[in-house]
């Protein structure tokens, strides 16, 4: 539900570097586009000193959501805190979105 505060629990124990390059290809700021061929809208923050991104994903003509924070450490690597749901469906979405920008159009 947007506007929903929410707790944020899971850690996993590793990022892949693919998903750390699609997230920093997303612009900040709202951004439509698709995932699995359902239209999505999406949110991205990225704190000044860039230690903190922040996502929330809402599919624009169903009920799923898809909100995380990724904190990068100050040695090498990063925590993804995923707020309430796996940190696979996270990794799945950033992974898979396709802002509208970049969609290749539908063939007939």
């Amino acid at each position: 539900m947007p506007g929903t505060v929410t707790a944020c629990t899971e850690t996993p124990p590793s990022i892949p570097a693919t998903f750390e390059d699609a997230l920093a290809k997303l612009p900040d700021g709202y951004v439509d586009g698709y995932f699995g061929n359902r239209s999505w809208g999406v949110t991205v923050k990225r704190s000044e000193d860039g230690k903190r991104t922040w996502l929330y994903g809402e599919e624009l003509s169903g009920t799923d959501i898809v909100s995380f924070n990724l904190y990068r450490l100050a040695g090498p690597g990063s925590i993804l805190k995923p707020c309430e749901m796996s940190s696979a469906k996270v990794i799945e979405f950033v992974l898979g979105f396709e802002p509208s920008a970049r969609r290749k159009p539908l063939r007939p």
